[in-house]
C-alpha cells in the first residue's frame, strides 16, 4: 500500500509538471520571455489558489465531520459578491475596473476574514455555541448577503452590472502581480500551520468525543483551524474570485484515491490535484476555448456534475 501511494504521488507530480510546461511553453510563437512574465503569474496564482482551496476544504470537513461542506457555507464568497456589488453600485464600473492598488485587494481580504472571525470569537469563543449554529449562521448570512446583492444588481445601471458581471466569475486572466506576494504569505503562512497540525486532524476524523477522551482540546482546535480556513479562502476569493466545487472536488477525489485518514497525506495529495484542475482548466480555457469562458465555469460545472453524482451515490449506499 505503501509503495502504491508513492507511485501515485510521482505520478501527480510529474504530470503536474507536465502540464504545467505545456500551458508555458504552447503556442509561444518564439517569444518566449512575453509568454513568461505572462503566463508565470498565473502559475504562482494557481500555486496559491490549489493550496488554499484543497487544505481549506479539507480541514473544514474534518472539523465537520461533512464530506459534502466547503468553506462557502460560511458565506465568504456570497460576501465577496456584495462587496464587489456595492463597490460597482456606489461607484462607476470603470473606476472599479481601475482600481488595482494593495488596499483595495487587502480590504476584500478584511471584510471577509474579518466577518468570519467575528463569527467565530461570538459563536465559539464567547457563546460556547456548538459548530452546528456557526454553519446555520454562515448560511443564513450567505443569503441575506445573496440577496442584497440580486436587488442591488436588478436596480442598478445595466453597463454597470455587466462590467459587474467581469468581477463575480473566478478568472486568472487579470492576476496582478503586486497581489501574488502578501497572498503568498497569507496563504502559505496558513497552510503550514494547518499542515503543522494535521495530527491532531486525524485524531479529530474519528469524532469529537473520541477527540475528546484522547485529551483533545476540541473547541480550540476547531477555533484555530476555522480561522486558518477563513484566512486562506478569504484570501483565495480575493485574488481571483470565488471557486465553489474546487475544493469539494479535490478533496473527495483525494479521499478516493489515497483512502487515508492522514492528513499530511491528503493535504499533499489534494493540492496536486487541484493544480491540475487549475492549469489543465486554464489551457483549455485557452487553447481549446479561445477564452469564450473562464476556467471557473469548466470547474462549476465538472463540480456540480460531481456532487450530483456522489450525492446519488451515498442515497443509495444508506438505502
Amino acid at each position: 500500500m505503501l509503495k502504491e501511494k508513492k507511485l501515485l504521488f510521482a505520478g501527480l507530480i510529474s504530470s503536474v509538471l507536465i502540464v504545467c510546461l505545456v500551458y508555458l511553453l504552447i503556442h509561444t510563437y518564439g517569444n518566449w520571455q512575453f509568454a513568461w512574465a505572462l503566463r508565470s503569474k498565473k502559475i504562482g496564482a494557481f500555486l496559491l489558489v490549489a493550496l488554499a482551496t484543497s487544505g481549506a476544504t479539507i480541514s473544514f470537513q474534518t472539523v465537520t465531520h461533512n464530506q459534502f461542506l466547503t468553506p462557502s457555507v460560511l458565506g465568504l464568497d456570497s460576501l465577496y459578491v456584495l462587496v464587489q456589488t456595492v463597490l460597482f453600485f456606489l461607484l462607476s464600473g470603470v473606476t472599479m475596473l481601475q482600481q488595482k492598488g494593495m488596499a483595495f485587494f487587502l480590504l476584500n481580504i478584511v471584510l471577509m476574514v474579518g466577518l468570519s472571525l467575528l463569527l467565530f470569537f461570538f459563536l465559539l469563543k464567547k457563546g460556547k455555541a456548538d459548530l452546528f449554529l456557526l454553519l446555520m449562521t454562515g448560511m443564513i448570512l450567505g443569503t441575506l448577503f445573496g440577496s442584497i446583492s440580486t436587488f442591488l444588481q436588478v436596480v442598478m445601471d445595466p453597463n454597470e452590472y455587466d462590467l459587474l458581471q467581469g468581477r463575480l466569475f473566478a478568472s486568472f486572466g487579470n492576476i496582478q502581480s503586486q497581489y501574488l506576494a502578501p497572498a503568498a504569505l497569507l496563504i502559505i503562512g496558513s497552510w503550514l500551520l494547518l499542515f503543522h497540525a494535521r495530527h491532531l486532524l486525524d485524531v479529530f476524523h474519528l469524532g469529537t468525543e473520541q477527540a475528546i477522551n484522547l485529551g483533545i482540546d476540541t473547541d480550540r482546535v476547531q477555533f484555530f483551524v476555522l480561522c486558518g480556513v477563513s484566512l486562506m479562502t478569504g484570501t483565495a476569493t480575493a485574488l481571483v474570485g470565488p471557486i465553489t466545487f474546487l475544493g469539494f472536488i479535490v478533496a473527495n477525489i483525494s479521499y478516493r484515491l489515497f483512502a487515508t485518514y492522514r492528513h499530511g497525506v491528503l493535504f499533499l495529495g489534494s493540492f496536486l490535484i487541484a493544480m491540475l484542475f487549475l492549469t489543465g482548466g486554464q489551457l483549455i480555457v485557452e487553447q481549446i476555448f479561445g477564452w469564450n469562458t473562464t476556467v471557473s465555469v469548466v470547474i462549476e460545472f465538472i463540480g456540480g456534475i460531481y456532487f450530483v453524482t456522489k450525492l446519488i451515490r451515498e442515497r443509495k449506499s444508506i438505502g
